[in-house]
């Protein structure tokens, strides 16, 4: 995991094959990294992934081991452990997932006692930390202790259910778990609600995680919501795209924009201002344009939009994914919170989702990811990027194109925008074409 001159955080932590990269050592020093400037307690939380218990609890090992308690709160939605850390005063959270990656993936992320992602500068102290090695820091009230709080679905979920503010019942859903940190928390949230719930892959196994099902895959959803509104998350829940009643998806950029629409229209959104990445798509940029909302851009990553939420005051922030983050409420994406404001929208507003989605365009978006090990140099490489300046030029005013390397795998990710998707998918695969090129082994 530690290689040279390669950043171990990626935009959502640290990723790797469990038990292989991801092992049980690297685990528990990872946790005794993490505690040199911490007092304790530790909140730390789950997907379903079979390696998941494993490895939370090498890195609970790790807290004790320096002195440090635990309060594990076993299987929750990545938010939820997240508002555990805030509401017990914690002094970090730990999530142990890969979010949307298949089941042999596994992940370890940090939040700070506030509920909010750690800065860069804080997961490079970490790291660096990491890179010294032992000894470690010695324990000076005892070994540390875990203290299981199987009641903290409880307190999210009436978290959840206290700040709704229209009846949603009558409404019929159809939730799409992703085998994941929702089976349980999502079903129960809207059942308790009052709406018609009807669920799949909620049925977890440890190895069925994202298997074909959730917010990678809406078809799956799409194919058997047969007219109820479709509630699809990943593998940790912080991710959430919905299926209107015509069985069609919505993405993170159209949620966003019913939602920042109908905060606009009741004076609820702050600064009236919204926060997105650069992938958002250009229908949104407009149609927020067309309602004089101002829109801020930030480099991919629900921790960039949360730092400029911050700085320009805003209340509503999020990526074309699903990550969305409503700080009113908490500093990190909920699915299930986006769920539930998405719902009263419709409620609100007495008009379906095929309807209120007509508030943006999109614009036909391809992406294409070459796999392409020596990241770094896509900076330098000439080609690519004069490339990208002819096909702006080709594209004019009718298009956009992004090129930008994944923060969590050895990708190249080539985005292209244009009138129709014929004509973003040549352009698409001509740059892929080009890097490929430029940067392939």
């Amino acid at each position: 995991m530690l290689t040279e001159g390669q950043r171990l955080f990626g935009t959502d932590g640290v990723r790797g094959i469990a038990n292989d990269e991801l092992t049980v050592d690297f685990a528990m020093d990872l946790a005794r990294a993490a505690s040199e400037n911490i007092n304790g307690p530790v909140v730390i939380g789950r997907d379903t992934r079979r390696s998941g218990e494993m490895l939370s609890l090498a890195m609970q090992a790790g807290f004790h081991s320096v002195g440090l308690d635990t309060i594990d709160v076993g299987i929750l939605p990545t938010a939820a452990i997240a508002h555990t850390a805030a509401e017990l005063d914690a002094s970090l959270g730990v999530v142990v997932s890969a979010s949307h990656n298949p089941a042999a993936d596994n992940g370890i992320k940090f939040f700070g006692g506030d509920g909010g992602k750690l800065t860069d500068e804080l997961e490079d102290r970490i790291e660096a930390r990491l890179r010294t090695g032992p000894p470690w820091k010695t324990p000076k009230a005892g070994v540390g202790i875990r203290m299981p709080r199987p009641e903290a679905i409880d307190d999210y979920l009436g978290w959840l259910r206290a700040d709704v503010a229209y009846t949603l019942r009558g409404i019929d859903v159809a939730i799409d778990g992703a085998n994941g940190a929702a089976f349980l928390a999502a079903p129960r949230l809207f059942t308790e609600l009052g709406l018609d719930v009807r669920t799949v892959a909620c049925e977890p196994d440890g190895l069925n995680i994202n298997d074909g099902c959730g917010a990678t895959h809406p078809e799956f959803l799409a194919s058997q919501s047969a007219g109820r509104i479709g509630l699809v998350f990943d593998g940790d829940a912080d991710r959430f795209v919905a299926i209107d009643e015509d069985g069609i998806p919505l993405n993170g950029d159209e949620i966003m924009a019913i939602i920042a629409s109908h905060l606009h229209e009741k004076g609820g959104l702050k600064n009236n201002t919204v926060v997105v990445t650069v992938m958002t798509n250009i229908g949104f940029r407009r149609a927020m344009a067309e309602l004089g909302i101002t829109v801020v851009e930030t480099d991919v990553g629900d921790r960039y939009v949360l730092e400029a939420m911050r700085a320009h005051k805003a209340n509503l922030g999020g990526e074309q994914s699903g990550h969305v983050i409503f700080l009113d409420h908490i500093s990190t994406g909920d699915g299930l919170l986006t769920a539930l404001r998405l719902l009263e929208v419709v409620a609100a507003k007495g008009r379906p989702l095929t309807e209120l989605r007509k508030v943006m365009t999109s614009y036909p978006q391809v992406l294409r990811n070459v796999k392409i090990e020596n990241r770094a140099g896509l900076e330098g490489a000439d080609a690519v990027w004069e490339a990208v300046r002819h096909t702006e030029e080709q594209l004019g005013d009718g298009g956009r194109v992004l090129i930008r390397p994944s923060g969590t795998e050895p990708l190249v990710r080539v985005m292209v925008e244009a009138q129709t998707k014929t004509e973003a998918a040549t352009f698409a695969d001509d740059l892929a074409s080009v890097v490929r090129t430029a940067l392939g082994d």
